[in-house]
């Protein structure tokens, strides 16, 4: 066949191959192409309720003993795909090559297998296609008819468990030999259940009656109840958890004190229910115990306790050191327990927790135990605590590069240098010192198709106290218990990123508290920031696109003022008086038709972004942050995440100064202190998750974010570092970070709203999760939201949120990724397409006509983004 012909037939052979590729790909992605002959390949089990669903059924699945291999990417079966691409003849090898440790896995060790299965030919193999499939995927499920019948007995058993005596469960096993392919339908009848008739407890201990009487409002379990197994279990979780906080040390440790009797001689539907609790056989009597001695020492080596160190004490707790290295005073704030206090094992839990969060112990051993002696009394019921603390280095030093991805500098390389210097207060004080540089890239000012370097260098210093910093004792205020933390914090950075760079001096006095392992609350006093920007004069030579702007709008302007123009022409007047004697030449506006008034307007915009990227303030805030966080707990697998913060700006600084600058060719003049104007501002930011976990690996997360910045006093718009813009890998993933998206449905200039910032954020993501294997997950997301302002400024720029309109406003995007996790790191890829453009003219807005799926915004980062 000559080139020729195939040059005037691209498309009919175009087709012929994609055909041929595909009938290839369907080969190796066959199903059944590993099932032997005359098995069958498990696809499917089905669950047919025979009666009313119950809000169980769903975990009844979980208990059958066969389930077809795991769906994922579009709910198919890629695991067992990749596994079929690997040649069949080598399955065999490959099973026991994958048994030994990934560091005996070599070339040496296939030769040896291919030697053991006289497969000699092979010798020298690398197989590492075969190798790669093989490890990525699974081998097909074959039908196990007998695993059946025991899966239905498990069901069976299940639905007795939890309160369905009468439950029946049958199956059915639909076979197609000439597919090899299998399916099992289980037939679920779940019969009238049984219900608790009456509740009663037999507790002799009259003390534990007592207390389980106080909280009986609270039990679990009620007359009238379906007899579920699982009900019972949490009561008696609850009431070894209410005990133990009571002072009984150990309460139902063997997990034999507390039990229930079912009366079901009369009847299988209405049954009596029991609850009994005893100690022993002789009903002995249970004791409250009281904390004895406790013991803290602080030593070098385990050796060193107790006859190479000395005693002090400070209020019921004795220390042993070997030196005064460590306050007594700081050590005692870390202990919760106390001398001759009742015996609650949260306490004992929490003092462990506080010593480690100090960062200044290991701890070598941790004891509670009866006094010697606990067989007879008093000692049976004194519990003595020890803890043995090793201190840990002096100083720590940190040397490393970290590759990260931010909303503005992409993919960078951040190499970092880390000192601690531990106690330097001998009160377990810890000074954090760092220098960092981020090094990436950003899209160009003057080219945004480029992309140019970019960075940010920072020094910071932290002095952390594990204590609050107050003049007074606040112990009776805020218990130990809530672990208070404070820090003094003071860093610089430099910053060249968008156009022109920056210069930041940032300090603050924080306020951290626990109070438990959910709910933490941080109120940051004298937040001070410091804003300063470089190279203003050259504003116009770094945001080229602002600068066609103010070439087009000038030229016009001087058309019809030429005296202008020849002013301009002569360096009579600057850049910024032009753009002022505009501003305020009303018979010039007046006479503009509407190509004119859309050119100025867009003019507008770039003045407005040139004095806010330009400008120089001092930010002086008060920040209180409260978190909820059930992510990673193991109780909360359909996990709840806010997050709240609220911060005050400026009111301090507008007490001490009433002086004002000369302002920019926009805004108005302000107050400012030492030269520098001052920010006043009140802003909120709502971040709310919630997760769904189904099929015990997908995950359904839905997060909603809400910010309002609300200027006021010296400030008519928020300082930029602290307003809102949309874009990135973390936000709305079909725009890139100051990619075109907002404010609200604005037509302004695209030239000009690149780089606009606005004070009100919604942000809805949506995004859900399916794990390939324990290294790759799936995920398609969409991702809705934008920026506005909170209110109409005459400025023509359409941003104003109005809640008839900022349904019709948002930009929507979706797409789906892969998340690779390699040890504790999770590289993120996302490819997001434009799904609503709310800032294109009418009938462009829905982007699926001009929808190129070769061509999606791609996001790399590292972490999940929510």
């Amino acid at each position: 066949m000559s080139c020729k012909h195939y040059k005037n037939s691209p498309q009919k052979y175009y087709k012929i191959i994609s055909f041929a590729t595909f009938v290839g790909l369907l080969y190796a992605c066959s199903t059944t192409k590993k099932v032997p002959d005359g098995e069958y390949l498990l696809t499917k089990n089905n669950f047919e309720f025979e009666d009313k669903k119950q809000f169980f059924d769903d975990e009844l699945k979980s208990y059958v003993q066969q389930k077809p291999n795991k769906k994922q990417l579009l709910f198919m079966p890629v695991g067992l795909w990749f596994y079929n691409m690997a040649n069949p003849k080598y399955d065999t090898i490959l099973n026991e090559y994958m048994t030994y440790p990934s560091e005996m896995r070599d070339q040496k060790l296939r030769d040896s297998l291919f030697l053991k299965y006289n497969m000699k030919s092979s010798i020298g193999k690398n197989l590492f296609w075969d190798r790669l499939f093989h490890s990525w995927g699974s081998p097909p499920v074959i039908l196990d008819q007998t695993r059946t019948e025991k899966g239905a007995e498990s069901i069976d058993k299940r639905l007795t468990y939890r309160g369905y005596w009468d439950g029946q469960v049958k199956f059915k096993h639909e076979l197609d030999s000439a597919a090899k392919k299998a399916a099992v339908t289980y037939y679920i009848t779940h019969n009238d259940p049984t219900y608790i008739k009456d509740y009663y407890y037999n507790i002799p201990d009259a003390n534990i009656k007592d207390l389980y009487k106080q909280k009986l409002h609270s039990s679990l379990i009620k007359s009238g109840q379906i007899l579920d197994q699982t009900v019972l279990e949490k009561e008696v979780t609850r009431i070894n958890e209410m005990m133990r906080e009571r002072g009984y040390y150990k309460f139902n440790s063997t997990n034999e004190e507390i039990y229930f009797v079912a009366d079901s001689l009369k009847s299988r539907k209405q049954v009596p229910l029991t609850l009994e609790i005893h100690k022993d056989s002789a009903d002995s009597p249970y004791k409250i115990a009281t904390i004895g001695n406790i013991d803290v020492a602080v030593v070098d080596e385990m050796g060193d306790y107790s006859k190479n160190t000395f005693k002090d004490s400070l209020r019921g707790i004795r220390f042993h050191k070997v030196n005064e290295q460590y306050k007594t005073r700081a050590l005692w704030r870390a202990i919760t327990v106390g001398h001759k206090q009742v015996y609650d094992q949260k306490k004992l839990d929490l003092t462990k927790r506080n010593l480690l969060s100090m960062n200044n112990f290991s701890i070598l051993k941790a004891k509670d135990s009866l006094r010697r002696g606990g067989d007879t009394a008093p000692n049976d019921s004194i519990i003595d605590v020890m803890y043995i603390l090793k201190p840990l280095p002096k100083y720590e030093l940190k040397v490393g590069t970290d590759i990260n991805y931010s909303q503005l500098l992409n993919l960078g390389v951040s190499p970092s240098v880390d000192l601690t210097t531990r106690n330097v207060f001998n009160g377990a004080e810890n000074l954090s010192t760092s220098l960092s540089g981020t090094f990436g890239s950003i899209r160009s000012t003057k080219n945004i198709d480029k992309r140019v370097l970019a960075y940010e260098i920072s020094a910071q210093a932290a002095l952390n106290f594990p204590r609050l910093l107050l003049p007074f004792d606040y112990y009776k205020l805020l218990p130990k218990r809530y672990s208070p933390t404070s820090s003094i914090v003071l860093g610089a950075s430099i910053q060249n990123n968008i156009g022109l760079g920056r210069v930041n001096f940032n300090t603050g006095l924080n306020y951290m508290a626990t109070v438990n392992d959910k709910v933490s609350h941080r109120l940051t006093l004298f937040n001070t920031q410091l804003s300063l920007t470089k190279n203003k004069d050259a504003y116009y030579d770094y945001f080229v696109n602002d600068e066609q702007v103010r070439s087009e709008i000038f030229t016009d302007y001087f058309a019809y003022n030429p005296a202008a123009g020849q002013a301009f022409s002569a360096g009579q007047t600057t850049i910024d008086q032009v753009s002022q004697q505009i501003v305020s030449d009303a018979v010039y506006r007046s006479n503009l038709d509407q190509q004119g008034t859309d050119r100025l307007t867009a003019f507008l915009g770039t003045l407005i972004n040139k004095d806010r990227q330009t400008q120089d303030v001092i930010i002086s805030s008060m920040i209180y942050n409260f978190v909820y966080n059930e992510i990673g707990k193991k109780d909360y697998p359909n996990a709840f995440y806010f997050n709240g913060k609220v911060e005050l700006a400026g009111n301090i600084l507008s007490v001490f100064n009433q002086k004002r600058d000369e302002g920019g060719v926009i805004t108005n003049p302000q107050r400012t202190i030492f030269g520098i104007p001052y920010a006043q501002f009140v802003k909120f930011d709502i971040d709310v998750r919630k997760y769904f976990r189904f099929n015990s690996n997908q995950t359904l997360v839905l997060r909603q974010f809400i910010g309002v910045g609300i200027p006021y006093g010296n400030s008519s718009s928020m300082p930029v570092i602290r307003s809102y813009f949309n874009g990135g890998s973390n936000d709305i993933r079909a725009w890139v970070a100051f990619g075109g998206l907002g404010p609200a449905d604005s037509q302004v200039d695209e030239r000009v709203r690149t780089y606009m910032t606005d004070n009100v954020k919604l942000t809805t993501n949506i995004e859900y999760r399916v794990p390939f294997n324990e290294m790759y997950e799936g995920a398609i997301f969409t991702d809705i939201g934008n920026t506005w302002s909170l209110r109409n400024y005459n400025d023509g720029f359409g941003d104003e949120f109005k809640f008839n309109r900022f349904l019709r406003q948002v930009g929507i995007g979706s797409g789906f990724g892969l998340r690779v996790n390699v040890a504790y790191i999770t590289l993120r890829l996302d490819l997001a397409y434009k799904i609503y453009d709310p800032n294109k003219p009418d009938g462009e807005k829905w982007r699926f006509k001009y929808f190129q799926p070769f061509k999606p915004t791609l996001n790399i980062a590292f972490g999940y983004p929510f």
